[in-house]
């Protein structure tokens, strides 16, 4: 299977483990192959986005043919990384970090919270669903133990920074931000944000337009 090495754009990034999923299924039900409009069906997503996407990989399928089911789940499987785990950190356990916490990432094999901070922790730490939980003024002593490459921040707005900051040093690579601030981190550390706010009011927009256009 060629493949290119073109820079991929962010977008087609965010898609890519939803491919993975959505090929998984069509695996699992033993569809030996498929075209860009039967998988366009599945994820509501335009088969000409999903061409692009996968052109940027080169020759993943064949014109006539369609796509190579096992072939594109082993591709992105590979891409994804899905045979390696990634260590995760959790920062900030309130009512969003307990909901991590619960589900951690249970149908991602290969991504797993390993160590969680918080500030209403007693000294000495706690254990919640059989991850242990420090305060933050121990990140520097206990973080480099659990082989972190990611770190998700549920702080408050007024912490993000600073703990950014500390993450980056520390050799944290990514950082899932959803503290509702715009964090700057050295070259090298990728932070992707999540405002929920700001979600929100998107889709307010989109369906107040929905029913302007009926």
């Amino acid at each position: 299977m060629e493949e290119k090495t073109n820079k991929v754009p962010q977008a087609t990034s965010k898609r890519l483990p939803l491919y993975y999923r959505f090929i998984q299924k069509f695996a699992n039900s033993g569809k030996e192959r498929i075209s860009s409009q039967e998988l366009s069906e599945a994820m509501k997503i335009d088969p000409a986005t999903i061409r692009r996407d996968f052109s940027y990989f080169g020759a993943l399928g064949k014109k006539g043919y369609g796509y190579d089911v096992r072939r594109l789940l082993e591709f992105f499987r590979k891409t994804l990384d899905q045979d390696e785990v990634t260590n995760v950190a959790l920062i900030g356990v309130g009512s969003l970090g307990n909901a991590f916490l619960k589900y951690n990432f249970q149908k991602n094999h290969n991504t797993r919270i390993v160590v969680a901070f918080d500030p209403n922790v007693e000294d000495g730490g706690s254990d919640s669903n059989g991850i242990p939980i420090f305060r933050p003024d121990e990140l520097e002593e206990r973080l480099s133990g659990y082989h972190v490459e990611m770190a998700i921040l549920t702080v408050p707005s007024r912490a993000a920074q600073e703990m950014a900051d500390r993450l980056a040093a520390l050799g944290v690579k990514g950082i899932l931000n959803f503290a509702p601030v715009r964090l700057s981190v050295p070259e090298g550390v990728r932070v992707h944000s999540i405002d929920l706010s700001v979600e929100m009011q998107a889709l307010i927009y989109a369906i107040r337009n929905d029913e302007k256009s009926t």
